[in-house]
């Protein structure tokens, strides 16, 4: 299967051919920091993990830009609201950002540029567009992209330009595709801005939120890239005004890969702030699942379905991941000290299958068949004496040293193993029963031990503990 993605610039599926052999330029839309990620957010990042992993996981040099928009519309409101200055309230969602990522075990891009670092190029970009005759300076100060001026417009997203009114100015950073008009590039300083504001040629003020990602993304990518990511609501106008004063400032073609994921939802509704039906993944860890649970449910789905938010998927996502521990610890126990030796048929095989669905379009739901698939395949032959000890070292290997470093999801959380001193202290105390053969004790703690939420697991090595 040769490795290809639904481009959403062409509503095709086509073979990844990078602009450089063996390398892929990626830029990813980052969070507008003005309030804390939710899971809605982090399912599209989560898939842009999914994506980064499997291309580093077949050889290619991966080199990813993730920006972080710390000057719009809704950073502005929210500072002014606080009493604060920009950097102060943008700097804690900043540090929950990154916590998240960690969280997640989501891989960091090579570069975070802010927006606010980088308004030196936006400036220059805006100044070129003027001097080509694709921008204005309005009235009122603002400068904006004549979208006249492109005939393209609209290729991403599909617009009709039967519809648009030559001269229709939109001012706010986010609008309706009935809303389709001239777009800001810089926004003139006015007093709800209070001290945000840059210099330059056409006076006091600060740019739009599109024209930052194209200075960002071009900057560290290049004028011509290999992929651009984000969510399906940032195709319009986001990604079409980026195609628009990008291509037009450079006179070359702007992304060549565009790839959009679907939204997550709850009880068949969009998850947003503004819908007010969203969780934090700090919300979702405080009710007792671990981050290595939510990467699961977030991951298991593909990228372009909605994926239907519920505590029930949750448990499932516990469910299977307890299944690959449970592998895993037969696999090391049937392994001992043993090297790895060749992988079995039904192992090689699994493989190559798991690579080749998500060759296609990143095919997570295939992916992960094939190796549930393995999974029960190992275990039958660990049931029938039918894998030597070099099999299970190469088929734990497999698992945790080869497929995990596209899933990341075989190594459970310290949360999810103990670790605390008066839960191991629990279970010693219950081994020590048994050791001496007080049963009613030894039962006692086990129960103890699960009203906790933790199961007693006994095996060849001792005994451990396995969240419930």
């Amino acid at each position: 299967m040769t490795l290809q993605f639904r481009n959403t610039l062409t509503r095709r599926t086509e073979p990844f051919v990078p602009l450089a052999p063996g390398r892929a330029g990626i830029y990813t839309c980052g969070p507008t920091v003005y309030d804390h990620a939710h899971l809605g957010n982090l399912r599209t990042f989560m898939f842009e993990d999914l994506l980064v992993r499997h291309l580093a996981w077949r050889g290619f040099d991966v080199f990813r830009v993730m920006n972080l928009t710390d000057v719009d519309d809704k950073t502005i409101r929210g500072a002014r609201e606080a009493g604060l200055s920009l950097d102060a309230f943008t700097r804690p969602f900043k540090d929950a950002f990154f916590a998240d990522l960690e969280t997640l075990r989501i891989r960091p891009a090579d570069v975070y540029p802010a927006a606010t670092d980088h308004t030196e190029a936006m400036i220059g970009m805006i100044g070129a567009l003027i001097e080509r005759g694709h921008a204005y300076q309005a009235g009122d100060g603002s400068v904006y992209f004549r979208i006249e001026s492109f005939p393209e417009y609209g290729k991403l997203a599909r617009i009709d330009r039967a519809g648009l009114k030559p001269g229709a100015r939109v001012d706010q950073d986010e609008y309706e595709k009935e809303q389709v008009g001239d777009f800001a590039l810089w926004k003139a300083w006015t007093e709800k801005d209070g001290d945000v504001a840059w210099d330059s040629p056409w006076g006091r003020g600060r740019p739009g939120w599109h024209i930052e990602c194209s200075a960002m993304s071009t900057q560290y990518l290049g004028p011509t890239f290999d992929i651009h990511c984000g969510g399906v609501d940032n195709l319009f106008p986001h990604h079409e005004d980026e195609i628009a004063q990008s291509e037009c400032c450079t006179g070359k073609p702007f992304v060549r890969y565009w790839l959009h994921s679907a939204h997550l939802i709850v009880e068949g509704r969009k998850m947003s702030k503004s819908e007010g039906n969203f969780f934090t993944l700090p919300q979702i860890l405080d009710q007792g699942w671990t981050g290595r649970e939510v990467r699961y449910l977030l991951l298991s789905t593909h990228y372009r379905q909605q994926l239907n938010f519920t505590f029930d998927g949750l448990k499932a996502a516990r469910t299977s991941l307890h299944r690959l521990d449970e592998l895993r610890r037969r696999l090391e126990d049937r392994a001992g000290d043993a090297e790895p030796g060749g992988l079995p048929g039904f192992a090689s095989a699994r493989r190559e299958a798991f690579g080749a669905a998500l060759d296609d379009d990143l095919n997570i739901s295939g992916a992960l068949g094939h190796l549930f698939d393995l999974v029960r395949e190992a275990n039958t032959a660990l049931d029938h004496d039918g894998m030597d000890p070099p099999a299970a070292a190469a088929v734990r290997d497999l698992l945790t040293e080869d497929l995990d470093h596209v899933l990341a999801v075989m190594e459970p959380d310290p949360s999810e193993t103990g670790g605390d001193a008066d839960l191991e202290a629990l279970l010693e105390r219950r081994n020590r029963a048994r050791a001496e053969r007080n049963w009613a004790e030894a039962d006692r703690l086990r129960d103890h031990l699960a009203d906790l939420g933790w199961k007693v697991q006994d095996g060849p090595d001792g005994s451990r503990l396995v969240k419930i």
